[in-house]
């Protein structure tokens, strides 16, 4: 499947949840926000939606003194 990751085009082989990609990217969830289709996901729910063909995914990662997009 095809989804967008911060505005880049990404394939997906196998199934993936929320948190199944953070971890595919190394990234520690409790210091992330993600929207997905626009719509912003509950830190709550990130092993519990599935990622979608077409989805788009934006992910926010917070650094000490601010945040920043993430490119992939």
């Amino acid at each position: 499947m095809n989804i967008k990751v911060n505005g880049e085009s990404l394939e997906i082989l196998d199934p993936l949840t929320i948190d199944g990609l953070l971890k595919r990217f190394n990234l520690d969830g409790t210091r992330v926000a993600i929207e997905r289709n626009l719509e912003i996901v509950p830190k709550s729910n990130y092993s519990e939606i599935n990622i979608a063909d077409g989805d788009q995914i934006e992910i926010v990662h917070f650094i000490g003194g601010g945040n920043t997009n993430l490119k992939f």
